[in-house]
C-alpha cells in the first residue's frame, strides 16, 4: 500500500493535510496546516519533507497566503502579501529547488488573475496548485516507469534517505522505480542506509517499503562499502533536491560517498528525480547552496523524533526524553546536503526519459524536447 503524504481538504477557504513525518514509525499521524506559518514550520522541521512534496506544499501555500488577503484589497496589495509569504516559505529549504520553482509558477498564476475578484483570483490559484499535484503524481509514475528496466531479478538495490511517496504528492522518485520493478514481477532486495542523523531511511523508507511488501534490509551508512565489496549490492539509485546545467547533484548528506564507493566497485549510479529538480541557471555543483541545520540533530538522539529536537521558533533544544551523545562545547557540522559530481552518475531518470552519463550538453537537449520520452 502507498502512502499519501499530502492533500488539500476543502476549496478555497481549505488546508493541507500531511503526514507527520517527524513522528514515523512510531505513529501515524495527520497534521492540518491553516496558515503560512504552520506551512513553513510543517517544511521546516521535516513534517513534510522531500524536493517534490515541498514544492507542492508551497503551491498550496500560496492558497493559504490569499486567505489572509481582504476582499477590499488592491491587486498590488495582494501581490505584495502573496510574494512577501512566498519568499518565507521558500526561505524553509534554501537548497531544495523545487520548493522556489514550485512558488514562482503559482505566483505567476496570481499575477495574471490579479483583475478577477479576490475570491475568483483564489480559485485561480487553489487550481494552479491542484494542477502542481497531480503532475508530481503522474511524474512520479512515469520516472518508476522509465527506470524499472534498471532494476534486474536477484539484484541488491541500494537506497540513502527517502525519495519515496513520503518525498512526493505521488509514489515517489527513487522509490517509484522500485515499485514500479515489483508491479512487473521483479525480484530483488532493498539496502536502505539508516541516513545519519535525522534516519530518513530507517523510518521513512524502510516503513514505506514494508507496506509495500519489498524485501527491505537496514543497514548503518557505513556498511555500505563492505557489501559492495561482497557483491551483494548491485545497483545505487537515489533522489536529488538539485541538479546544476552540468549534471552535478544535490542530495542528503552521503550520497556523494555512496558515488564514490559505487564507482570504486564498478556499480552503476542512478539518480530518479523531476525535470523541476534540474537548475539550469546554476551551472555546476559549487553553486548549490547547501542547508546548514541545527547542531541538536547531532548532539541529541532518542526520546522524541528527531525533526523535532528544537521548535523552529525560537530554535530551542526540545530534550525531554532525548540522550546527549556529544559533549558540550564541541562544534558540530550538520549540513544537510552534500553534491554528487556528474562524472559519478551513470544516469539520471526523469519523467522525460534517461540522461546517459550526463553532461551539460545532453541536460539542456533534454528540456528542450518536450514532447518525447527517450534516452539522452
Amino acid at each position: 500500500m502507498i502512502v499519501k503524504t499530502l492533500k488539500w481538504v476543502g476549496g478555497v477557504d481549505g488546508c493541507l493535510e500531511i503526514i507527520d513525518q517527524r513522528k514515523l514509525p512510531g505513529e501515524y499521524k495527520i497534521i492540518r496546516c491553516s496558515n503560512v506559518k504552520q506551512l513553513y514550520d510543517a517544511i521546516k522541521t521535516l513534517a513534510v519533507r522531500g524536493a517534490p512534496a515541498i514544492g507542492v506544499a508551497g503551491g498550496y501555500g500560496a492558497v493559504l497566503s490569499l486567505q489572509s488577503v481582504s476582499a477590499n484589497a488592491s491587486p498590488k496589495q495582494v501581490l505584495t502579501v502573496l510574494k512577501r509569504d512566498c519568499e518565507y516559505l521558500a526561505s524553509s529549504r534554501p537548497t531544495a529547488v523545487n520548493l522556489r520553482w514550485a512558488i514562482d509558477r503559482v505566483v505567476k498564476c496570481a499575477e495574471k488573475n490579479t483583475r478577477e475578484t479576490i475570491y475568483e483570483l483564489r480559485k485561480a490559484v487553489l487550481k494552479e496548485a491542484n494542477v502542481l499535484c497531480r503532475e508530481d503524481v503522474e511524474m512520479c509514475r512515469k520516472i518508476g516507469a522509465n527506470g524499472a528496466r534498471f532494476i534486474k531479478n536477484g539484484m541488491g538495490v541500494l537506497t540513502h534517505c527517502n525519495a519515496g511517496a513520503l518525498a512526493t504528492a505521488g509514489q515517489g522518485t527513487a522509490v517509484s522505480v522500485l515499485y514500479e520493478a515489483k508491479k512487473r514481477g521483479k525480484k530483488f532486495r532493498v539496502y536502505v542506509d539508516e541516513t545519519r542523523p535525522l534516519l530518513q531511511g530507517s523510518r521513512l523508507t524502510a516503513w514505506e517499503l514494508k507496506r509495500a511488501k519489498i524485501d527491505t534490509t537496514v543497514i548503518c551508512d557505513n556498511m555500505a562499502a563492505a557489501l559492495m565489496r561482497d557483491g551483494r549490492i548491485n545497483l545505487v539509485i537515489t533522489g536529488a533536491d538539485r541538479i546544476a546545467a552540468n549534471g552535478d547533484a544535490a542530495n542528503k548528506t552521503g550520497t556523494y560517498g555512496l558515488s564514490v564507493l559505487a564507482k570504486a566497485h564498478k556499480i552503476p549510479f542512478y539518480i530518479a528525480a523531476p525535470s523541476s529538480t534540474f537548475d539550469l541557471k546554476t551551472k555546476t555543483g559549487k553553486d548549490i547552496p547547501i542547508e546548514q541545520r541545527s547542531a541538536d540533530e547531532i548532539r541529541f538522539i532518542g526520546g522524541v523524533s528527531p525533526s523535532t529536537w528544537f521548535d523552529s521558533a525560537h530554535h530551542r533544544s526540545l530534550r525531554t526524553g532525548t540522550k546527549k551523545i556529544v559533549p558540550d562545547g564541541v562544534d558540530i557540522y550538520n549540513p544537510a546536503f552534500d553534491v554528487t559530481p556528474a562524472e559519478n552518475i551513470t544516469a539520471i531518470i526523469t519523467e522525460r526519459g534517461v540522461i546517459e552519463k550526463p553532461n551539460a550538453k545532453k541536460i539542456k537537449s533534454h528540456h528542450e524536447d518536450t514532447k518525447n520520452t527517450k534516452n539522452f
